[in-house]
């Protein structure tokens, strides 16, 4: 897919990353956040999902050590479905996905995931 050919504008592409996220997570995860927000920052993408545990992931969040656990193996599926993740960003924006970090708090039901990008998609989105 090309920005040129496709006219985007930032909000457009910003709300498209969303719901692929948002889908990716159903199917692969069974459940989706619910809420999604994502902002291009230079060659970042930064998406940020709220409502993001289950009520029994909840549940277990209630003890240091459910809380460690529900970490770690969210930490661990993510990580696992990475390959995933960067070829969505990749067939929604176009860029090659470089790196991406991720951190989750299950004290919030809240999980940021950024994306670092080859090439800053801000400029070329103003461009």
């Amino acid at each position: 897919m090309s920005l040129e050919t496709t006219g985007q504008k930032k909000g457009q592409l910003e709300a498209e990353v969303s719901k692929a996220i948002t889908q990716w997570e159903k199917e692969y995860l069974g459940r989706g956040p619910l809420q999604v927000k994502t902002d291009i920052l230079r060659n970042m993408l930064i998406v940020h999902l709220k409502g993001i545990l289950t009520p029994a992931e909840k549940e277990l969040t209630k003890t240091e050590q459910g809380l460690l656990s529900i970490k770690k193996i969210r930490a661990d599926l993510i990580e696992a479905g990475n390959h995933h993740l960067k070829e969505i960003i990749h067939t929604v924006t176009g860029e090659t996905v470089e790196s991406f970090h991720t951190d989750i708090s299950t004290r919030n039901a809240e999980r940021i995931i950024v994306f670092i990008l080859e090439g800053n998609l801000e400029r070329k989105l103003t461009e």
